[in-house]
């Protein structure tokens, strides 16, 4: 997808200014199957989705100076004979190592894959079946911390990570007032 967007993204009609992003979202095909084990049954059919793909220029920068920060450490772990197991993919796809008697190991960039791999840098993509509009699939997404700061002040500040209660009655009751108390304090946050 961000081949197919990669030279098109970065116009001013696809910029958004309060997040400093540039976006494109394309609506795909998912083949659906869903299997029914009580009927033994199995549906298969097209879904509609939306992938929508991101482009942020300083994350562009950022990425590809880590990506050469990266590609110094293979170079070094090369030539000081430190090679690690961890790195070994990465030094076959990244570097080219050739070694001599009198100048013992040279290590060279494989162009090809880091030119590759610098066409990705500052680009994501979210996918999503009910949001068309990418802007508001990101906006979304960057509040996914928000729900789980809830569920953490639910667990912890709330005491709601054991519900000591002996009947569904009461169960129901603590709930209610633990959501009341969410509410409340997701309120605070957002003013505070």
């Amino acid at each position: 997808m961000i081949d197919q967007v990669h030279d098109n993204i970065r116009k001013w009609a696809h910029y958004y200014q309060m997040c400093d992003l540039y976006a494109v979202g394309k609506p795909i095909q998912w083949g659906y199957t869903h299997e029914c084990p009580y009927k033994d049954d199995v549906i298969q059919e097209e879904r509609r989705m939306c992938l929508h793909s991101y482009s942020n220029a300083d994350k562009a920068v950022e990425s590809e100076r880590n990506f050469h920060r990266l590609l110094s450490t293979l170079q070094k772990e090369l030539e000081s004979g430190t090679r690690t197991a961890e790195q070994e993919k990465q030094y076959a796809k990244y570097l080219t190592v050739t070694s001599t008697p009198k100048r013992r190991v040279k290590v060279a960039a494989n162009t090809e894959a880091t030119a590759e791999a610098k066409n990705y840098h500052g680009y994501f993509l979210l996918l999503s079946n009910m949001i068309e509009e990418p802007f508001k699939a990101w906006g979304l997404y960057r509040n996914k911390d928000v729900v789980k700061k809830a569920f953490g002040n639910l667990k912890e500040r709330l005491n709601m990570r054991r519900t000591v209660v002996s009947t569904d009655r009461n169960l129901d009751g603590k709930l209610f007032i633990q959501f009341i108390a969410l509410i409340y304090l997701s309120y605070l946050k957002k003013h505070m």
